[in-house]
C-alpha cells in the first residue's frame, strides 16, 4: 500500500509523516524505515524508526532512489512501513515525470506487504494521474 501526503512547500507535510510514524510506533509489528535527504529531523523519530539519510550514500537521480529503497527493504523481511520524504527532490525530477518509481514502490509494497508513506511538494490538484489514486 501505498498513501502520497501532499502539499506545497512549507505547507507541514514533514511534520505530518513524522507525527504519523512516531504514532505508528506503538501498533508496529516489524521494522519501521524513515528516509531522507537531511538529518535536520532525525532526532524528532522515535528511536524505534531506522532514519536514513540519503545523503550519506550519494544517492542521486530516481534510478538510484529506487534501487536504494529495494536495497534497504531486502535488507530485512521483517519491514512493515517505509516513509520517503521529499521523494521528488531526492530523485532531482518532478513528481509527474516518476511513474515508473511509483510503479516500483507499488508492486514492491504488495510483494512484501509493506505500508509505504511518500511526501510530495505540490497540490493535490497538480498531482499526475498515475499518483492520485495513492491519496
Amino acid at each position: 500500500m501505498i498513501k502520497i501526503i501532499c502539499g506545497p512547500k512549507g505547507s507541514g507535510k514533514t511534520k505530518r509523516i513524522i507525527a504519523l510514524a512516531n504514532e505508528t510506533v506503538a501498533s508496529a509489528k516489524g521494522h519501521m524505515i524513515f528516509i531522507t535527504d537531511t538529518k535536520r529531523y532525525m532526532y524528532d523519530l522515535r528511536r524505534e524508526i531506522r532514519f536514513i539519510d540519503v545523503s550519506d550514500y550519494s544517492v542521486a537521480g530516481e534510478e538510484a532512489l529506487c534501487g536504494f529503497v529495494e536495497g534497504v527493504i531486502a535488507g530485512s523481511y521483517d519491514n512493515e512501513y517505509v516513509y520517503v520524504d521529499g521523494i521528488a527532490r531526492i530523485a532531482g525530477k518532478a513528481i509527474k515525470d516518476m511513474a515508473q518509481t511509483f510503479y516500483l514502490f507499488d508492486k514492491v509494497s504488495e510483494m512484501r506487504g509493506l505500508n509505504m508513506y511518500i511526501t510530495c511538494s505540490c497540490a493535490e490538484e497538480e498531482l499526475p494521474e498515475f499518483a492520485k489514486k495513492y491519496l
